[in-house]
């Protein structure tokens, strides 16, 4: 997630130091993966690179950084047994102090990122200190990046994301997720999974038809209160995951109905039982709904092996259900997954 960058902007607006830490590069395992950041403070840390003794570590050295006017370097972290874990990988961190003003390169990146614009951020260390954005049609920062790098920036934007230290400088893209979730229904199942969609890399839409039934929502997620939430379904981009779990069996119906006949979703959810969805296919069939399309539909939802029926147990069995989905239509497009491989439903 990028709330980093929200999170950032409010320690320093509130006239407090703070230190950028990042995974810069891994090579063999390791607890995060490159980008993961957390911002420390005198005060306290928020997010994290992965806990233990690295984090532990890496929060001594930020803390000591605070108000030493240094420039970010980066530092070498193997993870055996003098570190007390057992990942056995080595992990390269970028520290990056800040003083209490807000720089320049932080307005600049929540404007951009704030219109969804693609955008790379390259930290230069040693001889090479600064910071720069660079988009589309942009290039800010202290001078001129080599044109080696600026290329490496847009080749890793253009490949959707990532992180890589190339010498002397730490390229980071800054993408906005293409998770894109609808969740349909805001009643206590939809209530229980929504906040815990939001702590993941996605975009939720979350659509219900009764007024005023949306309480604080977290910053990716859009609630929509729509008379008739099955034309929502058109508002979604494709490869969309889609989750059906209103008050109405009836709108359920329609929803799922036109999920179908779209045939680009990456996933289908609908709550209930098999006796459920052998009544919906029944309809679907006779409304001229292929089996092509009605494979695609999970119902019940929910990784197996999880029988628990409160909202908090479906939410956890139906978030993983998602992540499982996400991560196969990712093995797919490498061309690591044939398309005929589904999972196994009950």
């Amino acid at each position: 997630m990028n709330e980093w960058i929200e999170d950032l902007a409010d320690v320093l607006a509130a006239g407090e130091p703070g230190v950028i830490v990042t995974v810069a590069a891994i090579r063999g395992s390791a607890p995060r993966e490159a980008g993961a950041k957390m911002i420390v403070t005198r005060d306290e840390t928020i997010g994290t690179i992965g806990g233990g003794q690295l984090e532990y570590q890496c929060t001594r050295i930020a803390v000591d950084m605070l108000g030493a006017n240094e420039l970010p370097s980066v530092r070498n972290f193997p993870l055996g047994a003098s570190m007390g874990q057992c990942c056995g990988g080595v992990v390269d961190v970028l520290f990056e102090p800040l003083d209490a003003a807000v720089p320049s390169w932080l307005t600049d990146l929540r404007a951009l990122y704030g219109q969804r614009q693609p955008l790379a951020m390259v930290t230069g260390i040693g001889a090479t200190a600064g910071k720069f954005i660079v988009a589309a049609e942009l290039e800010t920062g202290p001078g001129e990046l080599p044109h080696a790098i600026r290329e490496r920036a847009f080749d890793i934007v253009s490949r959707n994301g990532g992180t890589e230290r190339v010498g002397d400088y730490v390229i980071e893209t800054v993408v906005n997720p293409d998770f894109n979730i609808a969740v349909f229904g805001a009643g206590h199942v939809g209530a229980a999974v929504v906040p815990l969609l939001a702590k993941l890399d996605c975009n939720v839409r979350w659509i219900d038809s009764r007024r005023n039934i949306f309480r604080a929502l977290p910053a990716n997620v859009r609630a929509i209160e729509a008379a008739e939430p099955a034309l929502e379904v058109a508002a979604m981009p494709p490869g969309s995951y889609f989750l059906v779990m209103t008050h109405s069996h009836a709108i359920d119906y329609e929803i799922v109905s036109r999920i179908l006949m779209r045939n680009d979703a990456a996933y289908c959810g609908l709550i209930g039982s098999v006796s459920k969805r052998r009544r919906f296919e029944k309809r679907f069939r006779a409304q001229g709904i292929g089996d092509s399309q009605l494979v695609k539909l999970t119902c019940p939802i929910g990784v197996d092996g999880i029988s628990g029926k409160k909202p908090a147990e479906i939410a956890v069995a139906v978030a993983a259900e998602l992540l499982q989905s996400r991560d196969r239509v990712a093995m797919q497009a490498r061309g690591n997954l044939p398309d005929n491989v589904r999972p196994l439903k009950r």
